[in-house]
């Protein structure tokens, strides 16, 4: 038999609502009263059952993150800190994997574990706004990501412009005037790269630089191939550039490779800037200067939403600024959370020092 709440209690010699206390960290315990407890509960080898506590709430425990590509190495960290948040607060972190399917991210979000899970965080590709209005499950749903689809669903993203601009800003700063960006998608207005090509396209113009559309290379995916393809079609056009501004690191990545066998030097032919901040852009030959979403932040605000949630629908993470999105009469508005970036500067646009 384990050891129970009453063993802990006997032996400290308080009651089972003070071990209880003790346990969920109720503030109102006193110091002393807390230190007796915790050296029964560390005699006895106590070990809470979590599993028991969500149960008398009627839950499971489990939370699932749905994500697009767990191959990516920004997914799969932005799993491992969605898991560390959730861990927090005694929850379990079940992970899906769409492949940014409609299809498949329909079925996640219509709730197709509802019995195992009790909130689900979403990055969704290619769902749309029509999929989730007809959502009959009611567990809690948090969407990540930069789609915005105006529905009473919290989502979180960061403000894909202004850190383009960013970026775009610190090659300018740095004397820089061909700024090629790498990843154009032209299907979808709304997509991060859609964004963050106009973050490029503004910051340009405001600086009273050319941001034409040679400049600007499309891929078919956002891998480190795609970055190689498009460096390698950029320089076949005859438009070198000075400087890169790619969408993601992966796609940066593979274009410092071909820069490399062009016998081009990083930074000081051509500049490079990532996005995502990956732990593979800290540890190549050359390190690469990024912009780095806090992942971190992301995670804690998308589980306490979710947690929230369950709490009903005025609770979760509403201590970080978020704007409410319009919504008809009578309909709960969900909250835009802004998590917050930052321009990490590496060898990649100002050489080894």
């Amino acid at each position: 038999m384990g050891v129970s709440l009453k063993d802990v209690a006997g032996l400290a010699g308080v009651s089972i609502k003070t071990v209880s206390n003790v346990v969920n960290n109720y503030q109102h315990v006193t110091p002393a009263m807390r230190a007796r407890v915790q050296a029964a509960i560390d005699e006895l080898g106590y070990v809470p059952n979590l599993t028991a506590r969500h149960l008398r709430k009627g839950r499971t425990g489990i939370l699932a993150l749905a994500v697009p590509e767990l191959g990516n190495p920004y997914f799969a960290e932005l799993a491992g800190a969605v898991i560390d948040a959730a861990a927090e607060h005694d929850y379990t972190v079940l992970l899906d994997h769409t492949r940014g399917e409609r299809e498949q991210e329909i079925l996640v979000s219509q709730g197709f574990r509802g019995r195992v899970i009790d909130g689900l965080i979403l990055s969704p590709i290619e769902l749309e706004a029509e999929d989730l209005r007809s959502r009959s499950h009611d567990s809690p749903l948090v969407l990540l990501g930069e789609r915005e689809y105006d529905l009473p669903y919290d989502h979180i993203a960061i403000d894909n412009v202004a850190a383009s601009r960013r970026a775009v800003r610190h090659l300018i700063g740095l004397g820089r005037t061909r700024i090629a960006y790498l990843g154009a998608r032209t299907d979808r207005i709304n997509f991060p790269a859609q964004l963050r090509l106009r973050g490029w396209r503004e910051e340009l113009t405001a600086a009273g630089l050319p941001a034409p559309d040679t400049l600007v290379a499309p891929t078919s995916g956002w891998d480190r191939g795609d970055g190689a393809q498009a460096m390698a079609w950029l320089l076949d056009s005859g438009q070198r550039p000075d400087a890169v501004f790619a969408y993601n690191d992966l796609v940066a990545v593979g274009a410092m490779r071909v820069l490399a066998e062009r016998g081009l030097r990083v930074p000081w032919d051509v500049a490079v800037v990532g996005f995502d901040d990956i732990a593979e852009g800290r540890f190549g030959a050359v390190t690469l200067t990024t912009v780095s979403p806090d992942k971190q932040s992301i995670a804690r605000l998308a589980v306490e939403s979710v947690i929230g949630g369950l709490q009903g629908p005025e609770k979760g993470a509403g201590t970080s600024p978020d704007r409410r999105s319009e919504q008809p009469a009578g309909t709960p508005a969900g909250r835009e959370l802004i998590a917050e970036f930052r321009l990490v500067e590496r060898e990649s646009t100002l050489g080894r020092r």
